[in-house]
């Protein structure tokens, strides 16, 4: 029995020890992938990074169950075809309240670089859908089309064409037509911005607000510092990537100019709705989407910016397993419920900037769930190894 014993022990220790280095392993890797080409990021940030650069994490990759909230869904969802101007239609998705309405319609045009192979509106659902459930409004994605099979303007045409249709529709959808709003990301932000001046140039649908995440704002070669310091690819969008997508979505270099592609050249913004513009700091677009911003502001649009710090390009789709993500989305749907609800105000233009460490329990929430994700990360690693 003795002797049982002390085996026991040894074991015990054994086990305890592997516990230890593991986690310190976990701990060491993760602060390693914290120190990238432009200095230091936080941990969540840089697992994420090298989580998706390694193919184990894609924006619409389900999060794990530890990150997920369960409840029964207050929303329909559906494919949709909206016809278009030129006699086609495009594929899209809606998601209605299954309250009676009528809801706050809101257009949601997603990102990926005007180009086939970047985006659609399945690698963007989860935003659309939380977007619905956070504003109790009914969400229109709109599967516009893209480069190289159709260059400018076939995709802002097409979004436009969906905001006429939903301003249409909106008895038919249990939609308020007096509440119309338009959002989008990176690309969609860019065509998000160009619907209102549109709405506004041809006399169209009232539209409430826009929300513009981390917009792409001129196709013209401006050296802004954020486009110089991170467009390598890491922060998952590259110089090459931008190129690549003037080249097939402007292929004509006079388009870089119009305003509806370069909303930032613009000579007239008067008139648009009131806008929330959300940037990131490790992200080429950065400063484009701040300029915008002040831009707007400067033309009398009543205008809401924020920098979330320590996240990439396309952080929003993360936000499930980033709290930054998470608070980039509920401010997005505080501005538009706000703007569903009373008229806006006109402040004087402040960039808010938001670092996501206000108290000790976000800093150890963060830390905790970064390395969590670094141990699932080291086991996928792992297995793939040894399973070579």
């Amino acid at each position: 029995m003795k002797r049982i014993c002390q085996k026991l022990r040894i074991w015990m220790m054994v086990a305890s020890l592997g516990l230890i280095m593991s986690s310190l392993l976990v701990v060491l890797y993760v602060h390693y992938l914290a120190h990238t080409e432009a200095g230091k990021v936080p941990p969540k940030t840089a697992v994420l990074l090298h989580a998706i650069h390694h193919n184990l994490v894609t924006p619409d990759m389900k999060a794990p169950k530890f990150f997920s909230s369960r409840g029964t869904s207050k929303f329909t969802s559906e494919m949709i075809e909206i016809p278009v101007s030129d006699g086609s239609s495009i594929d899209s998705k809606i998601y209605k309240p299954k309250a009676e309405g009528p809801h706050p319609i809101i257009l949601y045009y997603h990102g990926g670089a005007f180009m086939e192979g970047y985006g659609n509106i399945h690698t963007h659902d989860n935003i659309v859908r939380s977007l619905a459930a956070r504003t109790n409004s009914i969400v229109i994605a709109v599967g516009y089309r893209v480069a190289p099979a159709h260059p400018f303007p076939a995709a802002i045409e097409d979004s436009y064409d969906a905001l006429v249709w939903a301003y249409n529709q909106a008895e038919e959808l249990g939609g308020d037509v007096e509440n119309i709003a338009v959002a989008g990301d990176s690309a969609g932000g860019n065509i998000a911005t160009v619907v209102t001046l549109m709405a506004r140039d041809r006399n169209g649908p009232n539209i409430k607000a826009q929300a513009l995440l981390y917009p792409l704002t001129t196709f013209q070669d401006i050296e802004f510092d954020s486009r110089l310091k991170y467009d390598s690819g890491y922060y998952l969008l590259s110089r090459n990537v931008m190129l690549r997508a003037r080249e097939t979505y402007t292929p004509d270099e006079s388009m870089w100019i119009h305003e509806y592609t370069s909303p930032l050249d613009a000579s007239n913004l008067y008139g648009l709705p009131p806008a929330i513009v959300i940037t990131a700091e490790f992200d080429p677009l950065r400063d484009e989407g701040e300029a915008y911003a002040e831009k707007l502001f400067e033309h009398g649009v009543p205008v809401e910016a924020i920098r979330y710090n320590g996240v990439m390009h396309g952080f929003i789709s993360f936000y499930e397993v980033m709290y930054r993500g998470n608070h980039g989305l509920a401010e997005t749907s505080r501005f538009l419920r706000t703007a569903f609800a009373e008229e806006p105000t006109y402040e004087s233009y402040q960039l808010q900037v938001y670092d996501g460490t206000t108290t000790s329990t976000l800093k150890v929430r963060d830390q905790v769930e970064a390395y969590a994700i670094g141990s699932f990360l080291l086991g996928k690693q792992a297995i793939a190894l040894f399973g070579q």
